[in-house]
């Protein structure tokens, strides 16, 4: 067993809605989703994200797309029309994701 960041498993995609970040994680082959089910899970995505993350987690499986979708609440302090953040939007909240590390 080896321990990886999802960099080197899954590719993501991330946006926003109002004051709710939305983060796609897509694995890069099929093998490698039950890994995602298993490990990133709602707890990791909250702590990974503690720092701007204020509301729930969310997880939704699409496994016949072997993606997973997280949708994190309170994440964007009030959203891209009244934050003052740089990235108001969550678009790089995916690549923050990616850094996190799951056992392979």
């Amino acid at each position: 067993m080896a321990r990886v960041r999802l960099l080197d498993i899954a590719h993501a995609r991330s946006g926003d809605k109002g004051d709710c970040a939305n983060i796609g994680l897509i694995a890069l082959k099929p093998e490698h989703y039950p890994v995602l089910v298993a490990q990133v899970t709602t707890e990791r995505v909250k702590e990974h994200f503690r720092e701007i993350c204020r509301g729930r987690v969310e997880r939704f499986e699409l496994p016949n797309l072997h993606a997973l979708n997280f949708l994190l609440h309170e994440a964007l302090d009030g959203g891209g029309t009244v934050s003052l953040r740089t990235d108001a939007q969550g678009k790089t909240l995916s690549a923050a994701l990616l850094r996190m590390e799951v056992d392979l």
